[in-house]
């Protein structure tokens, strides 16, 4: 929620609370950088509320990247403009990648702008082409049925997995390029709603990730995983970077029922998909009454 505030300074609310009379005082260095980037300097109040708690950092559900762009699409809202998917996502990607310097790829902030389901790839020369992939409600619902995730209570940073990784590049080019075709596959199963295929990728993906760094997986989430396989899933991952986090099965609806038994000292989560991406639920700007609120 975004509006404009009574004095010069600048509030911030979110699980802390700043009062500053200068951008460059805020501690939240999304917010900052958004404020400095869209040259929003004095007079603002700026509250955000998020699913996962204080200390939840690491579940690799792209929470900082969704936060970079619904902030900027926020304050875009509040300066009266109205930025492409596009924009938003790169500037989202310059604040956390070019300004931060986060050790990450583009993906959480295109994922968060655009919504649904997509198929993105990246070039060399740091151009992303985002191609949507159209799937009916009874499609999405099997997905969605058949998809099930699971909080490991483990916590990891990207800074912690990405480092490593990007310094073994050259060494795990035959398992980054095997990604690649796998996530072509999993782009033919969709189109084709060949969903049964997608726990075999998402199995053999996970295990050419896992050779990308040390820390990527660890004995517990090995052990998660191969209960799980046990049990009746097809395949899955570990959400992120690895390390901690999420764990996304691919499990027919015949063996969840023991899926489920054998991955009971985890917490399911429940989810849903979303079409639309990062979107202005409500804007009275144009309201004198109200004094222009933007959220």
């Amino acid at each position: 929620m975004v509006n404009k505030g009574f004095s010069d300074k600048i509030w911030v609310s979110y699980s802390n609370t700043e009062y500053v009379d200068s951008v460059n005082k805020i501690e939240h260095n999304i917010i900052r950088e958004s404020l400095k980037l869209l040259g929003i300097e004095k007079k603002i109040y700026i509250s955000y509320m998020s699913d996962l708690l204080p200390g939840h950092e690491g579940s690799g559900l792209g929470a900082s990247s969704s936060l970079a762009v619904g902030v900027l699409n926020a304050l875009h809202a509040y300066k009266g403009e109205k930025p492409s998917k596009e924009q938003l996502a790169q500037e989202a990607c310059r604040i956390e990648i070019e300004i931060l310097g986060h050790p990450m790829g583009k993906q959480d902030q295109y994922a968060a702008a655009y919504g649904g389901v997509n198929f993105i790839r990246f070039d060399p020369d740091g151009t992303v082409h985002v191609q949507p992939i159209s799937l009916n409600i009874a499609s999405l619902t099997t997905l969605r049925q058949r998809l099930l995730l699971f909080y490991t209570g483990l916590h990891a940073q990207s800074k912690d997995v990405l480092p490593e990784q990007e310094k073994r590049t050259n060494e795990n080019i035959a398992y980054l390029n095997r990604l690649v075709e796998l996530a072509q596959a999993a782009k033919e199963s969709l189109l084709k709603k060949r969903f049964e295929d997608l726990g075999t990728i998402l199995h053999e993906g996970w295990k050419n990730k896992k050779m990308l760094a040390k820390n990527i997986t660890n004995s517990a989430i090995d052990t998660y995983y191969e209960k799980a396989i046990k049990a009746g899933s097809d395949g899955g991952k570990l959400l992120g970077s690895g390390g901690g986090g999420f764990l996304l099965l691919y499990c027919d609806e015949a063996y969840q029922h023991a899926l489920r038994d054998a991955l009971r000292d985890l917490k399911e989560e429940e989810y849903s998909f979303d079409e639309t991406g990062s979107i202005i639920v409500y804007n009275d700007s144009k309201n004198p009454v109200h004094g222009g609120k933007k959220r």
